[in-house]
């Protein structure tokens, strides 16, 4: 069973009594949860922090490329600046993934072997995950068996909206035990979830699930990660862990794109969970953009110069 799926063993033994506990959760006080995700993020950092703050952010990078367009040269591209961001400036820190599509996940292990950079390959049928189990999970273990480290999935938003939870519990354990060795993000799309009490419940039902990351957002909607609905997610990351005592691991995605957000993320990341989620195993940012300027800002506080964005390579 997955890490968590033992202890859960009674909510998950039919439909009713998986609905009765999500159910049973708490529900979000809305205004209370926006008003703290505006409160943290005016919170200011010092100079010195601010350095620290932009090379862990650079080091939680999952660098994505998840366009029809993508060719091998494309990935390989990305890889090499995964693995190297800012050629002027060798301390500059890793990122810790590229994400990619499965057909494209041996472009990115060949630049990538052997380095601490994981490969992350959605699955699922991403983004919409509208397609039958087994297409699911043969997508799963090709993005596998080409070497992929990390899985992500998506659920399937309309089986949770219409309450069949029991089916989305079942399919993220199906594509847990196809993922292997790989760990696996479970990806909600908050933009279509509604309601933060469904952002709640579709947290608590992957990580029951053994989900070793959740996950907001595809990119791929109009709304994707916003401070309140990752405030929510490491609310329930921070209280899942002092339940069970496993720790469960939270990615933001899509829209996360300058310095100053990336810096508010990681402060609700310090004043939510804690200390303990700061790193690279516990935190991601799904982003393509963020880099650049990350980047640009670094050489700033190195140099007193904004360089611009010609002295950093475009995705």
């Amino acid at each position: 069973m997955p890490h968590s799926a033992t202890a859960f063993a009674d909510v998950t033994a039919s439909d009713s009594t998986l609905r009765r506990f999500l159910h049973g959760l708490p529900g979000v006080d809305a205004v209370g949860l926006e008003a703290r995700a505006a409160s943290l993020g005016t919170r200011s950092i010092k100079t010195t922090a601010k350095a620290y703050a932009i090379d862990l952010a650079i080091s939680m990078i999952d660098l994505t490329t998840l366009e029809g367009a993508d060719t091998p040269g494309k990935v390989r591209a990305l890889a090499g600046k995964a693995l190297n961001p800012d050629p002027t400036d060798r301390a500059t820190p890793r990122t810790a993934a590229v994400c990619v599509y499965p057909d494209m996940v041996a472009a990115a292990k060949a630049v990538l072997a052997g380095s601490d950079v994981k490969v992350a390959s959605v699955a699922t049928a991403f983004p919409a995950g509208r397609a039958a189990l087994d297409v699911k999970l043969a997508d799963t273990r090709d993005a596998v068996a080409a070497g992929a480290d990390e899985i992500d999935m998506v659920i399937d938003r309309g089986a949770f909206l219409a309450g069949d939870y029991l089916k989305v519990y079942e399919e993220i354990r199906a594509v847990k035990e196809a993922s292997g060795a790989a760990r696996l993000k479970v990806i909600f799309e908050t933009g279509e979830l509604s309601t933060y009490d469904n952002i709640r419940r579709a947290s608590w039902l992957g990580m029951i699930a053994g989900a070793d990351f959740i996950k907001t957002s595809t990119g791929k909607v109009g709304v994707n990660a916003t401070p309140a609905n990752t405030l929510l997610m490491l609310e329930a990351v921070r209280d899942f862990r002092a339940q069970t005592g496993v720790q469960v691991g939270v990615k933001p995605a899509g829209g996360i794109r300058t310095t100053k957000d990336a810096v508010k993320f990681l402060v609700l990341v310090n004043e939510t969970a804690g200390e303990d989620w700061l790193d690279n195993h516990w935190f991601r940012f799904g982003a393509s953009s963020l880099l650049n300027d990350l980047l640009m800002q670094r050489q700033k506080l190195a140099t007193g110069r904004y360089s611009g964005p010609d002295y950093v390579t475009v995705d």
